[in-house]
């Protein structure tokens, strides 16, 4: 396979965004890209300031728009809630209710964890009332028709609301594993083009799920150990995008890694087959893929796959492939400044999700044990001035050029700051390259707020079997448990809106 790796000194010469100019686009009939293809990336050397300029720039931009926050009307909780029934609010409401208690979230958590699950007729009672309230309310469905029936709901009768569909498999830990998962994952797109057209914006994909875990880890550890010496050859590697920057945190290899065996570089080449597969798949759909983001142990190996994934897929203006940045990573705007500028210089349009971030407790556990500062920022207001930087500099950029932008947030703040910089720009030239993204279940207000001003909104939609779901859920009840306590906005207006509908019934 040949090798290129594009150097971030380099990167960080280049003068100007360079952006190409859009072709036809190709249609779904396309020929499949080769695996083993490579192309060849030529950097122009220009002044190393374009970068610190850039980070400068996107502060002054995000803060002249803080302001302007008039185009959300969130207030309005009878044009809010229009298309939710009022059944579907009250089990809503008290679904919400239940999960902002941390005592029942801790006991939830504390009971799936135990063995008490192992015994049978506990573990029956537990699901079924695992599954008639928090899966219903966080979850699509359990099989195919079930998730088409939510998705189909949510897209029709005045909700316009569209899915980003997700088989919600954690962790594999062998080739076995990644291969039943891939059939699930194909089975996705499958559903995605049984639906209407558009009511699928995303399949959702986690790495980790398709390549075996603690493969991921060693190849983060010798992408990790190239970053350090440019010397140290990893022969096994494709053209790629940045996936480090000089503040990256590097402590999980601190030292020289072993080189690949030849099984890992066969399980690697098998890991990435499967990733491509789900590619070509989504191409012939007409679906876009976009691959979550996961631990910093593991994130330089995702990023590697993904973009060498993006370098093959991405074609003229059609974008199959996006990658996830998580902007409590106190790397995470110079990552994708540098990853937004390689792509640009080598002519492949790039599309980013932008959260906030999923893993913090575990991140700063890891770093303090290794005696290194936390890899996220210091405080909340901190990564979300991140976030709204990250998004600011991709809204002008998409406004502009090439691109795609999804903006994955709960907060309400960083919404309205979004769309008055769309409004700024002019709501036509990114309306159709930016959508923004609530988890399913969660931030309803919000979701109706950003489709009611015109802009294109989808849930985050977890589907499959309770028992595999299980480990999802848990996982984002620790992930959410600050966000549900202390966010009440959702429960006021449903609240709100429920006591309008009661007194019009009454009177």
């Amino acid at each position: 396979m040949a090798i290129r790796a594009l150097s971030q000194k380099k990167l960080l010469k280049s003068l100007s965004l360079r952006y190409f100019s859009p072709k036809p686009l190709n249609t779904a009939a396309s020929a499949s890209p080769s695996a083993s293809s490579s192309i060849s990336i030529n950097l122009t050397e220009k002044p190393e300031s374009i970068l610190q300029n850039q980070l400068a720039a996107l502060s002054a931009n995000t803060n002249a728009n803080t302001n302007n926050s008039s185009y959300i009307n969130l207030h309005d909780a009878e044009k809010l809630f229009s298309s939710v029934s009022t059944t579907k609010l009250l089990r809503a409401t008290a679904n919400l209710h239940l999960a902002s208690m941390e005592p029942i979230v801790d006991l939830g958590m504390w009971v799936m964890n135990s063995k008490l699950m192992d015994m049978e007729v506990f573990r029956d009672i537990v699901l079924a009332f695992v599954k008639h309230t928090f899966y219903e309310h966080f979850c699509a469905g359990e099989n195919a028709l079930a998730t088409e029936n939510t998705v189909r709901s949510l897209n029709s009768g005045g909700a316009g609301l569209r899915a980003m569909l997700v088989y919600a498999v954690e962790y594999a830990s062998d080739n076995q594993s990644c291969d039943r998962n891939l059939e699930a994952f194909l089975d996705t797109v499958e559903i995605a083009k049984s639906l209407p057209p558009s009511s699928v914006s995303f399949i959702i994909v986690k790495l980790s799920a398709i390549c075996p875990m603690k493969l991921l880890e060693r190849v983060s550890d010798l992408l990790r150990w190239q970053y350090k010496d440019s010397s140290f050859n990893l022969p096994w590697k494709l053209d790629t995008l940045p996936i480090f920057s000089d503040i990256s945190p590097t402590y999980h290899t601190l030292k020289r890694p072993e080189p690949l065996t030849l099984e890992e570089e066969h399980d690697l080449q098998l890991g990435h087959q499967r990733l491509l597969k789900i590619c070509q798949k989504c191409l012939d759909a007409n679906v876009p893929l976009t691959i979550d983001a996961e631990h910093t142990s593991v994130q330089p190996a995702i990023d590697y796959l993904t973009y060498s994934s993006a370098i093959m897929y991405n074609k003229y203006d059609n974008i199959v492939m996006y990658g996830t940045i998580q902007a409590y990573l106190k790397d995470a705007k110079e990552r994708l400044l540098l990853a937004s500028k390689a792509a640009d210089n080598i002519g492949i349009p790039m599309g980013f999700k932008l959260v906030r971030g999923a893993y913090m407790s575990s991140e700063r556990k890891l770093a303090s044990s290794l005696g290194f500062e936390s890899p996220i920022h210091n405080s909340i207001q901190e990564t979300h001035a991140c976030y709204n930087e990250c998004a600011s500099f991709m809204i002008d950029k998409i406004a502009n050029g090439p691109g795609a932008l999804v903006l994955a947030t709960h907060n309400v703040e960083s919404g309205k700051i979004a769309v008055a910089k769309a409004h700024d720009l002019g709501i036509g030239r990114v309306s159709q390259k930016l959508e923004f993204a609530q988890l399913y279940g969660m931030s309803e207000p919000l979701s109706f707020g950003l489709r009611n001003a015109g802009f294109q909104v989808s849930k985050y939609m977890p589907f499959g079997p309770v028992e595999i779901v299980i480990p999802y859920l848990l996982r984002r009840a620790e992930e959410n448990r600050g966000l549900l306590s202390a966010s009440s906005l959702d429960r006021q207006l449903m609240r709100k809106e429920l006591k309008r509908r009661l007194k019009a019934a009454v009177i």
